[in-house]
This record gives C-alpha cells, structure tokens and sequence, in this order.
C-alpha cells in the first residue's frame, strides 16, 4: 500500500470515478494519506462525489506518471472522527482554509476490499491488494 501511496502522491492529481445512478462521472482528486494503516481520500460532504460515494461505495482511480499508470478499485468508506480529519488536513495544510477536523463539511474515506494495478506498456501489469 505505501507503493500506492508514494504514487498517487508523486502524480499530484489522480482521476477519481464513481456512480450517479447509471451515469459514471469523474473527477480530479489531489488528497491522498496513510492513517491507521489504511490509504485515505479526502472531499466535502456537501459535493456530489459524497452522494455518490454513500450511496455506492465502489470507485476506481486513475493516476499516470513516468510512463505508468495505476489503478485502484475498491469501496470507500467515510470516517468522521476528527483524528482521521485531521491527519489528512496536517499532510495538506493548504486545505485548512476550507475545513476543519472539526467541521461536518470534511469527509475523509478510506479504502476497503481494494486491488491496486500498476501497468505500463514496458511490463506486465502488477498487482497489489488492500
């Protein structure tokens, strides 16, 4: 999982896709964090990607760097304690001017049941579940 993490950070911004009813939609993402052992998200609870998300859980993530691009997939889940939020707001403390640990606004989610897939043109594709 650190792999995953070191990539999605080296990337900067990754492609994020969840379900709106039958329609896919995507978006760019640029949070990613390690907490308790578990690869973490961030968003706003008052966006759509949140609706989404709690009302379909599965997502697939999209990042390319270097010549190699990864995928994720897997269910994420919301975890509203402040400890969680706040972690992930020290590791992008420009996000602080738009939440708080403390707020209902912030949302961070974590990913379970998830296959990590990284490929490029050059090698067989790599796989790493989480």
């Amino acid at each position: 999982m650190n792999e995953v993490y070191e990539f999605l950070k080296k990337c900067g911004s990754y492609s994020l896709a969840t379900m709106d009813g039958d329609q896919p939609r995507v978006r760019l993402f640029g949070t990613v964090d390690i907490f308790e052992g578990k690869l973490f998200v961030q968003t706003s609870k008052t966006k759509n990607v949140s609706k989404q998300i709690q009302s379909n859980p599965k997502v697939e993530i999209c990042a390319y760097s270097e010549g190699k691009w990864l995928r994720i997939a897997g269910k994420l889940i919301r975890d509203d304690r402040i400890e969680a939020k706040k972690h992930m707001l020290d590791s992008y403390p420009n996000l602080k001017s738009m939440y708080s640990a403390e707020d209902d606004k912030t949302e961070v989610l974590y990913f379970v049941d998830a296959t990590a897939t990284f490929s490029s043109f050059t090698g067989a594709p790599r796989v790493i579940k989480f």
